[in-house]
């Protein structure tokens, strides 16, 4: 069977609650693989919720949906305060990326309690800003930007991770609405160690199976390369979506 857009690979898939130190509940999910502990995980932020983003945005359902089972990784998803999926609504409303540092935080402590492994940030345009503003404040071994417009996170904020031991990879469309990879190669610059990855004919919204399997093709890259490439073929079972849960 060929790996598509809605295939659900199997995975331990467990419905999560995180509880933000200004008292909201956030809904999300915890996908792990089925047989054997993971060897990384992967904390998604989502794109702006004003604008669409939430838990599902493609890319993050996708790597739930694949990744536990093509590459061994933990894939936590939520929905940050005051957004919807079919999962539920998180408390709150939305805070234009202030407030949403609560939210982080707990996802956080949720990685932690559950000791789950080499913890990286992944965010998806409005969640690479909060990668960026606040990843520093935590125990993760990166961060990886889909897409960052760069639009909430300061030039300082940007150059506070020089230096850092913890990687920066930026994963930059050629075709993106809002930061191509010249202007992204010029405002990542005050970050030496920082990588920025073209991706010629990529869009902001990464749609279409090639450049889904781009996208998580550098993911894998980054946190657990010996799983590459990844398969485009499954020959085992399918998740059932009611039984994963």
């Amino acid at each position: 069977m060929e790996i598509r857009g809605a295939t659900l690979l199997p995975a331990r898939r467990e419905p999560i609650e995180l509880h933000t130190l200004d008292g909201l509940t956030l809904v999300g999910e915890l996908a792990q693989p089925i047989d054997r502990p993971p060897v990384a995980t992967l904390v998604t932020l989502h794109p702006l919720p004003t604008a669409g983003g939430f838990m599902d945005s493609h890319i993050l359902r996708k790597a739930a949906a694949r990744l536990p089972a093509l590459a061994d990784l933990a894939v936590l998803r939520f929905n940050t305060r005051g957004t919807s999926s079919p999962r539920g609504t998180s408390d709150g409303a939305f805070d234009g990326g202030r407030a949403e540092a609560f939210d982080l935080a707990a996802a956080m402590e949720l990685v932690a309690d559950r000791r789950l492994p080499h913890p990286w940030l992944l965010g998806w345009s409005f969640g690479t800003e909060l990668a960026l503003k606040y990843g520093r404040d935590h125990a993760v071994d990166g961060i990886i930007l889909l897409s960052p417009p760069l639009h909430r996170t300061g030039a300082d904020e940007v150059a506070a991770w020089a230096g850092d031991r913890r990687r920066v990879v930026a994963v930059i469309p050629e075709l993106d609405d809002y930061l191509r990879p010249a202007e992204a190669a010029a405002r990542f610059a005050s970050i030496p160690e920082a990588t920025v990855i073209p991706v010629d004919g990529g869009r902001h919204l990464w749609v279409g199976e090639n450049q889904t399997r781009r996208v998580l093709t550098e993911i894998v890259a980054v946190v657990n390369p010996d799983a590459l490439p990844l398969p485009t073929e499954w020959s085992g079972p399918v998740a059932d979506e009611a039984a994963a849960g």
